[in-house]
């Protein structure tokens, strides 16, 4: 027997063998169309794209990157963006049997006897041209009113953390799917080739009421270079991506070059289309060794913008410092930003809770909306801002000096989007007088997720991904782009 599996052990020869006949069966010879163009790091992912009719644009896009900045644990509507009156009206009275209608609670209030209403602490009023009602908890977002539309019947379908915080963040409540920031990457690529195309920050500053995990910015099934890269605060914004002591620039490119030609052989032998992802990986992690201290270094910022986003924003890590250096990412072409900021879920001391969660997040949040704009890049860049689902209009547990806590509430809940082809100063959506369920212009997870991909030029049903016999895609079968907030 000649060629590459000559001399193989019967077992091993057996073993890739198969390989092969799975993968030109399959469809996935990517490995065998990355040496049709030379050595791996050579690859060029724009024209993998572009030859692929499930990636790519589908249409013309109304922006180019997203900026989620995701509020875990469930922001209560009640106290941010969606004023009920009847709720104050009827505050410690219970709650009408017609409201619930016999829906699902969870444990933590299922076992009450009495579901007593809850208004809220926080007064509203009207801000803009627009006149949107907008908690006095949040003045800066008041600033703001005529630049963002609030969806405010926004609904899920998991009523605890982690389903629901899986769902917002992967289309699936089942961990293991890919991220949204993973989709965008494997769809349309990164702009910046010297940057990843997802990217993840975490708050420091943020109570750590509920947990993350990695998998919420996974790539799952597709190729693992379109996994969300997390950035840390601090002096290596990522782990291990300078030379090692004694190790020059020149030898870690030899060594990428040796790595390259091994990938090669490995690639004709075994025909895995992950070691062309993890040559490619290796690639970008040179070139971020450069990219990555530039873009994170705020030093060069001027007073007036950290005024503009909150003097937390000269601390790195904290909320305010990841709103200013989302910025600078999509500033260089980086194709979507995920902040994620703990500690919404007040299942009791609301007043304090959310009044403090308010003040670590409205400044910087509006500021970032204030600073595209001036730098032309709200236009083409989507900011979203929201959790997995809000809070229920009654009570949980006892009311105690007139304060108390809010249990989760899947059913309806607001959110806010600026820019990106949004309308301005509009709200969609409107909830009953209690807050409990939708009334009219509900919006779907799903539906979230096909607007955000819609924007961006791509069909939520065209962009799939071969997996395990059966084309994935973010919404699965469901989603519908909402036109109703578009501009």
């Amino acid at each position: 027997m000649n060629g590459p599996d000559a001399g193989l052990p019967l077992h091993e020869l057996r073993d890739a063998m198969s390989r092969r006949a799975w993968l030109s069966t399959s469809g996935l010879a990517l490995a065998a169309l990355a040496l049709d163009r030379g050595e791996l790091r050579a690859q060029d992912p724009a024209k993998a794209i572009a030859q692929d009719p499930a990636r790519g644009l589908h249409h013309q896009p109304r922006c180019k990157r997203v900026i989620w900045l995701f509020q875990a644990g469930g922001p209560s509507q009640f106290e941010t963006l969606d004023d009920k009156p009847k709720l104050r009206e009827l505050h410690g009275q219970p709650l009408p049997d017609s409201v619930r209608g016999g829906q699902r609670l969870t444990g933590m209030s299922g076992n009450q006897a009495v579901l007593k209403v809850a208004g809220s602490f926080a007064s509203f009023a009207r801000h803009g041209d627009s006149g949107i009602a907008i908690s006095s908890l949040l003045p800066h977002t008041a600033k703001i009113a005529d630049r963002i539309c609030v969806l405010r019947a926004v609904h899920t379908e998991a009523i605890n953390h982690d389903p629901a915080i899986t769902f917002l963040c992967s289309g699936s409540q089942i961990a293991g799917r890919p991220s949204l920031g993973s989709w965008l990457s494997y769809g349309l690529g990164a702009e910046n080739r010297d940057l990843p195309a997802f990217v993840v920050l975490v708050s420091k500053d943020s109570s750590r009421d509920q947990p993350l995990y990695s998998r919420l910015w996974s790539a799952g099934f597709l190729p693992s270079e379109h996994q969300g890269v997390p950035f840390r605060a601090g002096k290596d914004a990522v782990l291990f991506l300078g030379d090692p002591v004694g190790v020059a620039r020149a030898d870690r490119r030899t060594m990428l070059d040796a790595l390259a030609r091994m990938g090669d052989d490995s690639v004709r032998r075994y025909g895995d289309p992950e070691i062309v992802a993890r040559v490619q990986q290796a690639e970008l992690a040179f070139r971020m060794q450069t990219s990555v201290p530039e873009a994170t270094d705020l030093r060069g910022e001027s007073d007036a913008t950290f005024a503009r986003y909150g003097e937390g924003a000269r601390d790195p890590g904290t909320y305010a410092a990841n709103c200013l250096l989302a910025r600078r990412l999509v500033e260089r072409g980086l194709r979507f930003v995920q902040l994620f900021h703990q500690g919404w879920d007040q299942h009791s001391g609301m007043r304090g809770g959310i009044a403090r969660q308010c003040a670590q997040t409205d400044q910087a949040s509006a500021g970032l909306v204030m600073d595209l704009a001036e730098r032309g890049l709200l236009d083409d860049t989507l900011v979203v801002f929201g959790g997995e689902f809000g809070r229920t209009s009654y009570c949980q547990g006892r009311m105690t000096n007139d304060d108390y806590g809010r249990d989760h509430h899947p059913r309806c809940f607001s959110m806010w989007m600026a820019g990106g082809g949004v309308r301005q100063g509009h709200v969609h959506g409107e909830t009953d007088e209690f807050g409990y369920n939708v009334n009219s212009g509900g919006v779907h997870v799903h539906d979230v997720h096909a607007t955000i991909l819609h924007l961006l030029g791509v069909d939520h049903e065209r962009q799939t991904f071969l997996h395990q016999g059966r084309r994935y895609r973010l919404t699965d079968v469901f989603g519908k782009v909402e036109r109703g907030i578009l501009a």
